[in-house]
């Protein structure tokens, strides 16, 4: 069993032997002010991991509504390109009917003397003008499907992204927990290594 005569104790104790209940307290105010200071250093992690968190959010969905967007201008692009592709046609081919519309009222007012004749012309101008109604319609029909067919490309690509950016989400949310754990944990061990040895 060691001395107190020249042993650091007593020296602490200004050469008088410490009694058992003043090193004990000692001891717990030591014990006491490292684990006060170790829990100042998990705070201090748990803030600065905290502040990283918010930063990383922040840039995360930065980036999330800048892929949002992105993905917006290229399907609002699409649509009026499919817009102006169809209109042009469409917008074609209605100048063609009420010009031919035109002509034949025309003809009917010119002809009028010359029924048979007249009837002729107008039953060929009706199968051009059906001829191309048909077209108004089938080119209608293509657009109204064309469109349909966008929109569920957009729904499937919009669904997708939602899914990648939860998923990336979570993924972010797990690293950080997980990062302030194991420096949690270091700087109790650390803490608790200083305290023992």
């Amino acid at each position: 069993m060691e001395k107190f005569g020249n042993s650091p104790l007593t020296e602490y104790y200004g050469g008088r032997r410490p009694s058992a209940v003043t090193f004990e307290e000692d001891v717990g105010n030591e014990i006491q002010k490292m684990l006060q200071g170790l829990g100042v250093d998990i705070k201090q992690a748990l803030l600065a991991k905290r502040k990283m968190f918010e930063v990383n959010a922040k840039a995360f969905v930065k980036t999330t509504n800048e892929k949002i967007e992105h993905v917006w201008n290229i399907q609002q692009e699409q649509r009026q390109n499919l817009h102006l592709k169809y209109s042009q046609q469409f917008l074609t081919l209605y100048r063609a009917w009420d010009t031919d519309m035109r002509k034949a009222r025309e003809q009917e007012e010119k002809l009028a003397g010359m029924f048979r004749e007249q009837r002729k012309i107008l039953q060929q101008a009706r199968a051009v003008q059906n001829q191309r109604l048909q077209k108004i319609k089938n080119l209608h029909e293509q657009f109204l499907k064309s469109m349909q067919d966008l929109e569920k490309d957009h729904e499937h690509l919009l669904t997708d992204e939602q899914s990648e950016v939860r998923e990336d989400m979570t993924k972010l949310r797990n690293k950080i927990m997980m990062e302030a754990q194991q420096q949690a944990l270091a700087i109790v061990q650390k803490s608790l290594h200083s305290l023992l040895f």
